[in-house]
Order: structure tokens, then C-alpha cells, then sequence
């Protein structure tokens, strides 16, 4: 099994940075990729961008190409994502998943593990 951890969502006013974190715990050496989504109240998860475990390869949903870069270091079991000025449509919990099972993909259904997500808040 595997644990994911989010930390450092917060309160930031438009324009600003943020990079949030995840701490990956368990079974790591079963991960192929990670991902990060968010959701914003009353709408469903939305991709942000994944990477995989071993290589780095990364890939991007189109709408967050720019503002976004997401990045890992497997030794110290850590996923980022970096977030650049930022917008308040951008206001939502972040969550990370893990993929055991060779997926890398945009749907919630690739991934198999989910860390309970950190609140963003972007103020106008």
C-alpha cells in the first residue's frame, strides 16, 4: 500500500506562487506515476499534470501548461507542484494520487492512491 500526504495549500492573493507538497510513504518501489489533480466546489477532480516515479517524464493537461510544473525527487519520496501566478479560479483542493499499475493518464481512474488533498485559496 501506499500513503500520500499533501501539505502546503493556504491563502494567497492573485498573481502570487505556491508549491505544494506530497510525501509518499508505503510501498514506493510499486509506483509508476503520480499525478496531481484538484477540485473546486461542486465540480468534479480535475487533471493538472503527472509524472512518472523512475523517469520524470511529465505530462500536462493543455489549460495547465505555463502556470504549472509539477516534479519529484524519489529519494526523498516527494512530489511538488509548483503553481505561478496564480488566479482564483484556481481555488480548490489540490489532491495527489499514485498509480501502481503502469497507468499515466488524466482520469481519476488511473491512479489507485489518494492523499486527502490540501485547500488553495486564491484571493482577488
Amino acid at each position: 500500500q501506499v500513503q500520500l500526504v499533501e501539505s502546503g495549500g493556504g491563502l494567497v492573493q492573485a498573481g502570487d506562487s505556491l508549491r505544494v507538497s506530497c510525501a509518499v510513504s508505503g510501498r514506493t518501489s510499486n509506483i509508476y506515476a503520480m499525478g496531481w489533480f484538484r477540485q473546486a466546489p461542486g465540480k468534479g477532480r480535475k487533471f493538472i499534470a503527472a509524472i512518472t516515479w523512475i523517469g520524470g517524464a511529465t505530462y500536462y493537461a493543455d489549460s495547465m501548461k505555463g502556470r504549472f510544473n509539477i516534479s519529484r525527487d524519489n529519494a526523498m519520496n516527494t512530489v511538488w507542484l509548483q503553481m505561478n501566478s496564480l488566479k482564483p479560479e484556481d481555488t480548490a483542493v489540490y489532491s495527489c494520487a499514485a498509480d501502481i499499475d503502469g497507468e499515466v493518464g488524466s482520469s481519476t481512474d488511473d491512479y489507485d492512491y489518494w492523499g486527502q488533498g490540501t485547500q488553495v485559496t486564491v484571493s482577488s
